[in-house]
């Protein structure tokens, strides 16, 4: 009576050579090929009864295994920077491609079942609870804010802009009179105030491409500030400081 063999089923030739090597423990770039060649021979009289299709594989792999094996037993060939080459460097290569894509798939495959746990809902939020705004106290937006605090804002997007500037593309060129349209300024600034009701006085800042354009709007916003036509807030100390155009505060 015979002895039934269970074998492991692999992906093809190059997952065969891994499990070998992994078994007998050996260095994938010193691969002992004469007894990894014996073992995958064993393997593959074994698979006599498979799909001959899956079989061309392991067999091209089989010859493979036996050239490598008959040069090895030849005196070792020098390329042309005299060193010698190894028959084993193009399978070894193949093997760490391989290791790779197999190991890859392995963590694609664990992220997928993760998934697979993972419920999604659309949004369920009443309407009361998504339309509430927390009342907004005006004495505590305004608490600490002061002239020195908008000076250091304003001091700071002025060394951004400085940091900008290309110190030798800069130099290039002829230095013209930049000249600033202070009314166009001021209809710009009010219009982008009453547009967004509310808006970040660092990002209002931040929207002149010059320097001049800079002074000018933050002297602006001071007019504007000044007869009442905008009122500032501020979300804490040394918070970002918000513009909010007259009658908006509610």
């Amino acid at each position: 009576m015979g002895i039934s063999v269970k074998l492991e089923v692999f992906e093809g030739p190059l997952d065969l050579l891994l499990h070998l090597i992994d078994k007998n423990k050996v260095n994938i770039y010193d691969i002992p090929i004469v007894e990894i060649t014996r073992q995958y021979m064993e393997y593959i009289q074994e698979m006599t009864r498979r799909d001959l299709n899956v079989m061309s594989e392991f067999l091209v792999m089989a010859a493979t295994l036996l050239d490598i094996k008959s040069k090895m037993l030849l005196p070792k060939e020098v390329n042309e920077e005299g060193e010698e080459e190894d028959p084993r460097q193009e399978l070894v290569e193949k093997l760490l491609e391989y290791k790779l894509y197999k190991y890859m798939s392995y963590e694609l495959r664990e992220k997928q079942q993760d998934a697979s746990f993972a419920m999604y809902k659309p949004p369920t939020i009443p309407k009361e609870v998504s339309a509430y705004r927390p009342e907004v106290k005006v004495e505590e937006l305004l608490d600490g804010i002061t002239l020195q605090r908008m000076h250091g804002i304003f001091k700071d997007i002025m060394r951004r802009q400085k940091d900008r500037v290309d110190p030798v593309r800069s130099s290039f060129g002829t230095l013209e009179k930049e000249e600033v349209d202070m009314d166009a300024t001021w209809e710009r600034v009010e219009a982008y105030i009453a547009e967004h009701g509310t808006c970040d006085f660092r990002a209002l800042l931040e929207r002149g491409r010059t320097k001049m354009q800079i002074v000018v709007t933050f002297l602006v916003i001071l007019e504007l500030m000044k007869i009442g036509r905008i009122t500032i807030s501020q979300e804490g100390t040394f918070g970002d400081i918000f513009i909010t155009a007259a009658g908006r505060e509610g």
